[in-house]
């Protein structure tokens, strides 16, 4: 089984490597073209067009940022479709909307190719690790012929059900992911302007019911002020602006998402989204007057 993998950027790369370490044939494509020669290094293909990508493989993924790069990359005399033949097996893992989700899915349908949507939970340690855990739309058949190629990615794999199920499963996720970010943000604000240790705070926040993957994977990084990039601030707030609008089309009131995403428009409008996405506490830092690893008791 011949793979290809378009879109190299913090989470595309990786499992690209992940694929050539368990022995697929794998194509590489990135509209920076530096970004293949690491993978090229490892064994990959680079390929300059995204319809010859799709040509040469039998499954495609792509992973890359948002709406529009996927309609980039998949439309036009040189996108993806172009290259889709019957038999093909395509995958989006990219965190887009359901209704382009469906428009990709009867285009590769006409094609004679089948489509699944599986966005991906786990961000660059996970995408590294080869642990990420897929939340998959689309035929059961079509999943079953690709489990080999998902399982060298990820740890889990999840069939939610037709396609959009997964982008919709990913929305939700990721909603509650930024609300979580918000609220520790929040509760870290709270005791760093007290005076209380935050060193203290994380801990009893890790070992009660306030725990959350967001204490886990991001606490340490705030108290040290540590925003390094494993999952975006700006794409967060794509995710969350996604997230509002399909709520909007099913008339369903979601008050903490529209905070949050209120919160992390203010974290991007402040310069932080190139940033990781628990940069949104320099926001509370900033109305707090001092760096939350800089309580007063630390002063």
């Amino acid at each position: 089984m011949k793979a290809a993998v378009l879109g190299l950027g913090t989470m595309g790369a990786p499992m690209a490597a992940n694929l050539l370490s368990k022995g697929f044939e794998v194509a590489v494509y990135n509209r920076s073209t530096d970004k293949t020669v690491p993978l090229v290094e490892q064994g990959a293909t680079a390929v300059h067009l995204p319809r010859e990508a799709a040509a040469q493989s039998d499954v495609v993924i792509t992973m890359v940022s948002d709406d529009s790069s996927i309609e980039a990359i998949y439309y036009g005399e040189d996108g993806v479709l172009a290259g889709v033949r019957s038999g093909h097996i395509v995958i989006d893992c990219s965190t887009i909307s359901p209704s382009l989700v469906q428009q990709l899915a009867a285009a590769c349908a006409e094609r004679g190719a089948q489509f699944l949507d599986a966005p991906v939970t786990g961000s660059k340690p996970a995408a590294v690790d080869g642990t990420l855990v897929f939340m998959v739309g689309g035929e059961e058949t079509a999943l079953q012929q690709a489990m080999p190629v998902l399982e060298a990615m990820g740890r889990m794999i999840v069939h939610m059900g037709p396609n959009g199920s997964g982008s919709i499963t990913k929305l939700a996720h990721n909603t509650i992911v930024g609300i979580n970010n918000a609220a520790l943000a929040e509760g870290f604000a709270m005791v760093s302007k007290a005076g209380v240790n935050p060193e203290a705070f994380l801990q009893v926040v890790r070992n009660g019911s306030a725990g959350s993957k967001a204490a886990e994977l991001k606490g340490e990084k705030i108290i040290a002020g540590n925003f390094d990039n494993q999952f975006s601030l700006q794409l967060m707030l794509k995710d969350l602006k996604l997230a509002s609008v399909l709520t909007d089309t099913m008339q369903s009131p979601t008050p903490m998402l529209e905070v949050a995403k209120s919160l992390f428009q203010m974290g991007q409008t402040a310069g932080f989204g190139e940033e990781d996405l628990c940069s949104l506490v320099k926001i509370y830092e900033q109305w707090i007057g001092h760096p939350i690893g800089q309580s007063k008791n630390n002063e």
